[in-house]
């Protein structure tokens, strides 16, 4: 019976001991001090600025009444050039034909440009117009293959500005008879986006 009763004993104790090691198990060292992982931070990433200009020319068809004008653009400044503080020149050269045409002749009364430069989150006032108003009446003849060119410049912008919208405005005339001195008015608008140079040197 004492045999039977230590043989107890000691199996008892053994339990006892592999509860107690079971009982201190616990997070592995290598893993007890890590914090919990948080998703990664999305970045976003601004969509590229358009730039009609990109090539550095482009052609546009205008439509006004009776009137239809073909006007092209070009900058004979670089785009790598056109940094906010630098004088960014545009010209132009227009030339219209009218339908019906009966002999009637079209004049441009006045041609103008409006810049308003702004960024991905802003949009800054208006650069004062620059207007070409004809000095002789009743305007200046664009009734092809008569044209009509000029160069406006497109001044010092704000420096967090990445692109500039460029508005052109052009007045035109048209005879209402081919003998008249009666016209009538049509206006043509056009808009040109142009983005500015961003350099390192800048940020």
């Amino acid at each position: 019976m004492r045999r039977r009763v230590g043989q107890r004993a000691v199996i008892a104790g053994a339990l006892v001991s592999a509860s107690v090691l079971f009982a201190g198990c616990g997070p592995a060292p290598w893993t007890a001090d890590q914090p919990d992982p948080t998703p990664s931070a999305s970045v976003s990433v601004a969509p590229p600025v358009p730039n009609d200009l990109s090539s550095g020319s482009t052609e546009r068809e205008l439509t006004a009444g009776a009137v239809s004008a073909q006007v092209d653009y070009w900058s004979t400044l670089s785009m790598d050039r056109w940094s906010a503080g630098a004088i960014k020149p545009i010209s132009i050269s227009l030339v219209t034909t009218v339908t019906p045409d009966d002999g009637q002749k079209v004049y441009l009364q006045k041609a103008s440009m409006i810049v308003t430069p702004a960024n991905a989150d802003e949009t800054f006032a208006p650069i004062e117009a620059q207007v070409d108003a004809s000095s002789v009446a009743p305007g200046y003849l664009v009734l092809k293959p008569y044209s009509y060119s000029q160069t406006f410049n497109v001044g010092p912008v704000d420096e967090t500005a990445t692109y500039v919208t460029v508005q052109f405005s052009y007045d035109f005339l048209v005879q209402t008879t081919p003998t008249s001195k009666e016209y009538a008015k049509q206006t043509a608008t056009d808009t040109l986006t142009v983005a500015i140079a961003q350099h390192a040197d800048a940020e």
